[in-house]
């Protein structure tokens, strides 16, 4: 009898896992083609031409990527039925606009990234239940302009990429909420001012990457609410005029690119502001591509530099391009030579 038993549970364990095999298959059709993988924490799902774009997700879905689709519009309901969301990956498609609703459904999603799509604005509401997004990519969109209201919600984001896009301006109070940013990229524009309250908002931002834009003057007091900032990109810009208390202040600042800007002198004690040689700039600095006016001018920074050449990029492309008697010269060797 106990054997008989036996077989009869096998029976009915073996049934029981067709059953399950012929329940998830039907269920999950819209997955052919994406990578599924499985963990204690939920499913995670990777879908790419040629597979198709997903309908169905499983309730435990946490890990989500649907990339190189050429999409232009996503259903509203498309995160229906994945409360657990965590990540979001919809690069390279050509989304050029997104529901209000369409983050409702996943209030714990905490990075989205929709790099290198067609985006020229956010539907405001869009981020009203993602206050527990930390990563925000909008890398290589179509934005020209920003609203405040098109990011309202978003309480604990640590990390804003803008580079990319084609933003002329930013409205003042941009940043007045998001009180834990530590990296905000707004590389590759086209901004030629920036709001005077700008960093006003952020309590410990650490990077600011304002790189391959068009500025022409980076003005006293923007950086100052950001003592703890430690890595400052201003290469690639128009920058002709830095002003004497623009660094004032900067603690722990370990790298500054100020290069290929239109820079020929810059004020007594612009140095001096960054505080302590041997703890500032230990990642480096770099001021090479500039058209140096080399006199008297530029005794304070020849100080500066000859006290911190260890920590110098491109110091042969770091020369003077005027007087005609010192073109073309090192400025560490002019330096070294006074």
């Amino acid at each position: 009898m106990s054997s008989w038993n036996g077989a009869q549970n096998q029976r009915t364990l073996f049934l029981l896992l067709l059953l399950f095999v012929a329940s998830f298959h039907a269920a999950t059709p819209s997955l052919k083609g994406c990578l599924v993988s499985q963990s204690d924490n939920g499913s995670s799902i990777s879908c790419h031409p040629p597979a198709r774009v997903p309908q169905y997700l499983p309730a435990d879905t946490i890990f989500l990527a649907v990339e190189f689709f050429n999409l232009t519009q996503l259903p509203a309901d498309t995160l229906q039925g994945a409360p657990h969301l965590q990540e979001l990956h919809l690069s390279s498609n050509r989304l050029d606009n997104l529901s209000a609703e369409f983050l409702l459904p996943v209030p714990q999603l905490k990075v989205l990234d929709l790099t290198r799509n067609a985006l020229t604005r956010l539907p405001p509401g869009l981020f009203q239940a993602s206050a527990a997004l930390d990563t925000l990519v909008l890398k290589e969109n179509h934005l020209e302009v920003l609203e405040v209201l098109w990011l309202q919600g978003l309480k604990a984001l640590s990390f804003l990429d803008l580079s990319g896009n084609r933003l002329r301006t930013l409205p003042p109070g941009l940043l007045a909420n998001f009180t834990v940013l530590r990296t905000l990229d707004l590389g590759e524009n086209q901004l030629k001012t920036l709001p005077p309250d700008l960093l006003r908002g952020p309590l410990h931002l650490e990077r600011l990457h304002l790189e391959g834009n068009r500025l022409r003057e980076l003005a006293e007091g923007l950086l100052a609410p950001q003592p703890g900032l430690r890595y400052l990109f201003l290469n690639n810009n128009k920058l002709a005029v830095v002003a004497a208390g623009a660094f004032q202040g900067l603690q722990q600042l370990d790298m500054l690119d100020l290069s290929n800007n239109f820079l020929t002198s810059v004020p007594e004690g612009l140095w001096a502001s960054l505080g302590q040689p041997t703890r500032d700039m230990k990642d480096g600095f770099d001021i090479s591509g500039n058209p140096w006016t080399c006199d008297q001018n530029l005794h304070d920074l020849y100080r500066w530099l000859v006290a911190n050449e260890d920590k110098m990029f491109s110091g042969n492309d770091t020369c003077c391009a005027s007087p005609k008697a010192l073109k073309g010269q090192m400025l560490l060797a002019v330096a070294r030579s006074l």
